[in-house]
């Protein structure tokens, strides 16, 4: 499965748009597109998984990775609209307890 990374900067807040599946063999696309943003000063990033339906350890691995580099830069990390699927996988591993999770919302009427 590929995996689809596009990045929208509105003023100091960059937001960073992720769908497919993140493993072993896409996770450096994903790394490669997030640590540059959060290395930078005071960075203020927002992940939105609204597209993902599976993370495997690696991918979980560069979320570690990008939180502790926000940390060391004064900046921060969100992620935001995950699926039931996804965020129960952060959840088990207690990175929900670390990381700004926004769980997805889902429209009245569904």
């Amino acid at each position: 499965m590929n995996l689809d990374v596009k990045t929208e900067t509105l003023g100091n807040e960059t937001k960073m748009f992720v769908s497919g599946e993140i493993d072993a063999y896409t996770a450096p696309q994903l790394k490669e597109a997030l640590m540059p943003l959060v290395e930078k000063q005071e960075p203020a990033v927002t992940v939105d998984l609204r597209g993902v339906d599976y993370i495997d350890s690696t991918g979980l691995g560069i979320f570690v990775g990008a939180l502790k580099s926000t940390d060391q830069n004064n900046g921060t990390l969100r992620l935001v609209s995950l699926n039931e699927r996804v965020k129960r996988l952060f959840s088990i591993t207690g990175l929900d307890e670390v990381i700004d999770i926004e769980e997805r919302r889902e429209s009245a009427g569904k």
